[in-house]
This record gives C-alpha cells, structure tokens and sequence, in this order.
C-alpha cells in the first residue's frame, strides 16, 4: 500500500539505526481444554452466589450512576433484580466489598483448580468466563433497571402522583445517558478486576507457576474491556487520545495509524510489511526508543537521532494536517466535565480547531443559559498559538498515546476471539448433559462445592523430637523442678496453637516427641508440603523464642530435630475401641529424618547456617559398594524427604540460587539452594529456602573426606542469614517482587 511520505526531512534511516525496537502480538489461547457438548465452545459454570452478588452490585451501580436509585428503593425487586440502597450508605459500601471478596475467592479457586490440573489455561478460562459474565450482566442490568424504572414512572402517572413528571425526566435522563452510565460502571468493574489482581492473584500465580505465567494475563489489564469495541471519546480522552469516529473525519483511528506505518517504513525501521508494522504499533515502548516522549537529551548521539526522529514525525503529522486535531484532542481533555453535556466531545474538539464551528458551539452554551464560553475561547487560543517546542512535545506524547491505544485495541481483538469460545451454561440441560460428559469446567466459591466423599489422596507427617530429653529430665527433676511443665509449656502447647492455622491434626505424642499430620482430600489443593514446611520451620523458631526465655531464668532449653515425609496415598487406621490409629510409611521416614546420631553429634562442628548433615562411613580401603545407612545430624534442623521434595516442586514455583557463597563444612561441598513463596490458609505468603546437599563418604578411621556419594538430602533452612543472603543477592523469595 503507498505510505505518506515524510517532506521535509526525507530518508530518516540513518537516524534510527542504532535504536532497538520491538514487536507484540497480542493473543490468548487455550490448549488442553475439553470442548463442551457443542464441540466448539468451552462450557463452564459460575458459583450461583457469585452470580446473584455480582448482579445486586452491577444494578446498585447502575442506579446510582443513573440518578435513579430514589425511584427504586421502596419498589419491590422482580424476581432477578435487587433491592437497592441509597448511594454512599454502609450498605452500597459493602456491597462493593462483598462483589471484590466474592471476585477474588472465585479466582483463587480457579487458579487452585489449574494447578490441580496442572494447566494454567484452566484459570484463563475462569478470568474469561468471568468477564463473559460481567459484560452480559451491564447490558442486562441496565435493562432491568431501566424496566423497573418505567413500572414506577406507569404507576406515577395513573396514580396521577405530583412528581410524576419529575420521575419521567428521571427515566428519560437514564436512557439517554445510557453510554455514559455503562462506561462509568464499566470503569469501576474493570477496576474492581485490576485491584484483585494486583491484591490477590498476580502473587498466588507467581507462587504456584513462577513467574512465566503473567504472558496473557495483560490481556486482561485493559481498560477497553467493557467497550463495545475500543472506541468511546470519553474513555479515550482520559485514558488515551481522542480520535475521530467519522469516515470524513482526517483524524479517525484508520488514518493516523497509516501515518504512522508511514513514518517506521520511511525512518526504514521496518519493512513495508503490514503485520511487522502492526506489531511494532503494538509495543508502547517503541515510541520511548523512536522519539524519547517528546523530549530527547541531545547532548548523546542517541538523543540527537531522537530528535531528528522527532522533528520528522511533527513534519508528518502537520503535512498530513492532523497536529492541530492532536492538539486539540489534549486541550478538550479538562473541557469535557464543563461543557459535556450538553455538547458532546467531538464538537468540542473540533470547536478548538474551527472558527464556524466554535460558533455553533457557542450558540449552543448561550442557549444553555448557565455555562460561559471562556473557557472554550481560552482553550481555542491556546490550540492555536502554541510553539512549535510545544508542538514537538505533543507529537512526541501523541506517538506514546497512540501506541498505547494501539496496543490495547489489539489486545481487546484477542480477547474477543478468546470469548467467543466460552459458553456460560445458564441452561441446566446443558449443564447436566456437560457434567455427565466429563466436559463442563465448575468454577465456584470455596463453600459451594458439593458434597464428596472424605477420601485422603495424599499426606504428610511431620516429627519433632525433642533431643537429649532424658537428660534435660534427670537435669530439671535434680534441681526440684518439673520436667513435664517444661516440656509443655515450651513445646507442647506452643504447638498445639499453631495447629489450626495450618490445617493440621495431632496423630499422637510419642514420649518426647510430637507427630503431626496435613492431609490432602479429593478435589483439593491443599499445599500439604509447602504448609508443612512452613509449620515446622514455624515450631523451630517459637521454640528458639522460647528458650531465649528459658536461658534468661536459668532454665535448659530445648533442642529439636524435625523430620518431614510424604506419600502419595492416603494412611489406613486401626480402630481401637473409639480411637483411630494410623499407620502409614510416612511415619517410620519421619522418624528416620528427625533423628540424629549420638556419632554424629560428636564429630560434627556446631553453628554455621545448616543443620542437617549426612555422611557414610567406610574403612580406609573402601569407597565404592557401600551398604550402611548414612549417618544422620539433626540438630535445630528440619530435614525433608526426597518425596516430599519433588512433591512440593509440583506445589509451588522454586528458583534455585545459581552461586552460593555460604559457610561450608568442606570447601568443595556441593550445595544447591532453592527459594519460592508458599501461600498460607489465610491468603498471606511465607518464603521457603531449601538447601539440597550431597552425602560425603568419610574415612572411619581419622573421619577424612574420601569423596561424595550421588545421594541427596534436603533441609528446609531455618537460619535468617540464608534468607538474608538469598534476597541481598536477588536470588530469594522477596526479589520476586513480594
């Protein structure tokens, strides 16, 4: 297609040779997805009660923008609308929390269900189903609305009421301002869905898929969204840049993007190729690199070839005869709350630019009796003595603007074609022949799900033991004091708190020793090793508090080791009488790993940042076929089944460090670190480092290094200055942005 060249500057290629641009492509697919009974179309199903407080909040907002929430209050609501309350009353305050806290606990189930599933694409059909609903739930509400407004207006006018006439300017004021109420509406839905996000899931996602899983969630970020296709002046204008709408207009979208298509090709940063171009329209970021928004340092040759770029994109834009419309389209900007209504933003842009059309304007604001003209008349001077600095400026804004406006149609196309695969099955034949089907995807807040069976599919134990307690007991009983009131006081009730707030359960106390139990049901996703790691490093570190007080009254503290072991199945139980007693192969590893070898204590060097160590002894002539179990040290440590380990790789997203610079006991040991969020119950994030070594083979004779086995253990580090280390280094949790 021809470009329209640039006059004055001509061939700008040298200028933009060393500059990098990008391109984007806008898209969201869904892949691993069921078809739903129609073969076509995805069929998904929304909570129930998500869906009746989502459309009480979208009708209230509706009224409220409509000035008609008087004419609805004392009505009685149709079977599918609401009641609604005055605006600005507790009630429309919480019913705005109740649409966020019931928008958020639907996400979050959904991103539970697609790391179930292990498929993000399950969560993108959530967030479209979701805003599938919300789109159909504005039109509808405002027709609802609109309805039970006319019943009003009906019953006013037979009962023959003083206000009827009032009530009739009410309903027609509504549906004349219909755009303006579905755009206010839409506005603050879209926000509603941005601030859980940002609140909520973009954590939550990052935790469960790391961070390659935010590529189409941009998508979403839109403020286009609730537009029915891109173009709404007011929307535009405050977010964007105002276009024109009319095919005559020298400023409609189609044109000024065949500008800029024509300045890339002639500053030779891009072939002629259409879809190149668009993809380089699509990058917002282009327009920093291109002309520096307007304002490029020229004291770098990079600045001197944006200003070059610069002065060629004004000289384009003022030889095509659209920089006046540019201008104009900012200058409206704080003219719109004044002057609109009456007049609407396209009249007003072009009353800057016109004489005979700031005329016409003008009649309008005198017939209208209470606005004054001065500030249209300010606004039109300003447009028309500006400096060709300040021309400059603009030119350089409006390229930023209009990629961004670019950028965010193309993403609202993506979107749309994405919708269009997702059916919201509202018909329960539908539903029922989808579920029967194994086709129909159930999203649903946390206590809508239905009944299932209470099968346990997986589990974990955690042990921890209390080291040395026989002679902590000989030690407290010889100074007359109570060994059972120290253990409980300082281990066992101290535990027992801590319990509920992990969903974990007491199976049994085994002398000096506490053996707990997550448990993992069908249909659940319940991060049982991520918690439990976070428990038992939680145990550690009350313990370690609670001996500090120990030491400063005089008293013994306690040592612990702590040992936790999966499995992927459930436990079976014995009945005793009335008491359940589980047996599980959990519980026999979780005993090995909180153990520590009385060897093992004497030979190994207290302090530094671990404290879980394990080593092979052999003779001085032997280093390979060897048969013993290593050697365990535990203390003040919480080892971690290899199980449990590749289990909780599947939990969460772990980052591993690749330098580590700690302390070690050999110079050549080899240590891996790995660092990830893991959410609790109550939707807060904790941060996990695990350290994976390897078993070194040991000399029994002089306990020399003979060399590594090929046998890894893991500790779930529980010493601050890993933690420090990990983030100063940008390598832990708190560097992924949390």
């Amino acid at each position: 297609m021809a470009r329209i060249p640039i006059l004055r500057f001509g061939n700008l290629a040298g200028s933009a040779r060393h500059l990098n641009l990008t391109t984007y492509f806008p898209a969201l697919t869904l892949e691993g997805l069921a078809r739903g009974v129609d073969n076509l179309r995805h069929d998904v199903y929304l909570s129930p009660r998500f869906c009746e407080i989502t459309r009480n909040h979208v009708a209230r907002r509706i009224a409220q923008h409509g000035n008609v929430t008087d004419l609805l209050t004392s009505e009685p609501a149709p079977r599918r609308g609401v009641g609604l309350q005055r605006a600005g009353t507790p009630e429309e305050k919480q019913g705005l929390g109740d649409f966020q806290k019931a928008l958020a606990d639907l996400l979050l189930e959904a991103l539970n269900r697609a790391k179930e599933r292990e498929n993000l694409c399950v969560d993108l059909l959530a967030r479209l189903a979701v805003l599938k609903f919300l789109r159909l739930e504005l039109g509808g509400q405002f027709a609802e609305v609109l309805e039970r407004c006319r019943t009003v207006q009906k019953k006013a006018e037979v009962l023959r009421l003083q206000n009827a006439l009032q009530i009739r300017e009410q309903v027609g004021a509504l549906l004349v301002g219909k755009r303006r109420v579905l755009r206010r509406v839409g506005q603050e839905l879209f926000e509603s869905l941005r601030d859980v996000e940002k609140q909520h899931l973009s954590r939550m996602r990052r935790s469960l898929f790391g961070d390659s899983a935010n590529t189409s969630y941009d998508l979403f970020m839109n403020r286009l969204v609730f537009t029915d296709d891109g173009r709404d002046d007011y929307l535009n204008a405050e977010h964007y840049v105002m276009l024109g709408n009319r095919e005559s207009d020298a400023d409609r979208f189609a044109t000024m993007r065949e500008i800029a298509c024509s300045f890339l090709v002639t500053a030779e940063v891009a072939g002629d190729d259409d879809l190149v171009l668009d993809g380089i329209l699509s990058a917002p970021e282009n327009a920093q690199e291109l002309v520096a928004g307007g304002a490029p340092e020229e004291s770098s040759p990079r600045g001197k070839s944006q200003r070059a770029l610069l002065e060629g994109w004004l000289d384009l834009l003022e030889s095509a005869k659209v920089m006046d419309y540019v201008v104009a389209s900012y200058e409206a900007v704080p003219l719109l709350a004044e002057y609109c209504p009456p007049l609407n933003a396209q009249q007003l842009k072009n009353a800057l630019i016109s004489r005979p059309e700031r005329s016409r304007v003008e009649k309008l604001i005198a017939d209208h009796g209470r606005l004054s003209a001065a500030s249209l008349n300010n606004a039109a001077r300003r447009v028309s003595n500006l400096r060709q600095a300040d021309r400059a400026k603009i030119a350089g804004r409006f390229l930023a603007d209009f990629m961004r406006y670019h950028r965010d149609l193309r993403r609202l196309e993506a979107l749309n074609s994405a919708l269009d695969t997702v059916n919201l099955a509202s018909s329960e034949r539908v539903r029922q022949m989808s579920a029967l089907n194994g086709l129909l995807y159930e999203f649903v807040l946390p206590d809508e799900h239905r009944p299932a069976e209470e099968k346990i599919v997986r589990h974990v134990i955690i042990k921890a033991d209390i080291r040395d307690s026989t002679r902590l007991t000989r030690a407290l009983s010889e100074r007359g004091l109570n060994p059972a009131s120290h253990f409980t006081l300082n281990f066992y009730d101290p535990v027992n708190k801590l319990l509920a707030s992990y969903g974990a359960t007491k199976v049994f106390i085994e002398g000096d020793a506490i053996i707990l139990a997550l448990l993992e049901r069908e249909g659940e996703s319940n991060f049982i090793v991520s918690r439990a790691c976070l428990l038992a490093r939680e145990i550690h570190n009350i313990v370690r508090a609670h001996n500090e007080n120990s030491r400063q009254a005089g008293l013994p503290g306690l040592e612990l080791g702590i040992g936790i072991a999966y499995q992927e199945a459930s436990p079976t139980y014995l009945v005793d009488g009335g008491t359940r007693i589980m047996i599980s192969d959990a519980l026999n590893e979780s005993d090995r790993l909180s153990a520590c070898s009385r060897i093992a204590r004497r030979v190994m060097p207290l302090g530094g940042p671990f404290s879980v160590y394990l080593f092979q002894l052999a003779g001085a002539d032997e280093l390979e076929g060897i048969d013993d179990a290593p050697v365990l040290y535990n203390v003040g440590g919480i080892q971690l089944s290899t199980t449990a380990f590749a289990r909780l790789q599947q939990e969460i997203s772990l980052r591993e460090a690749q330098e580590m610079r700690l302390p070690r006991l050999w110079e050549n040991e080899p240590v891996r670190l790995f660092s990830g969020l893991a959410a609790l119950p109550g939707g807060s994030f904790r941060p996990i480092v695990i350290r994976e070594g390897r078993v070194p083979v040991m000399n029994l004779r002089n306990l020399s290094l003979m060399g590594w086995s090929n046998t890894p253990y893991y500790e779930v580090c529980t010493n601050a200055a890993v933690h420090h280390y990990l983030e100063e280094k940008g390598l832990g949790a708190a560097a992924a942005g949390v």
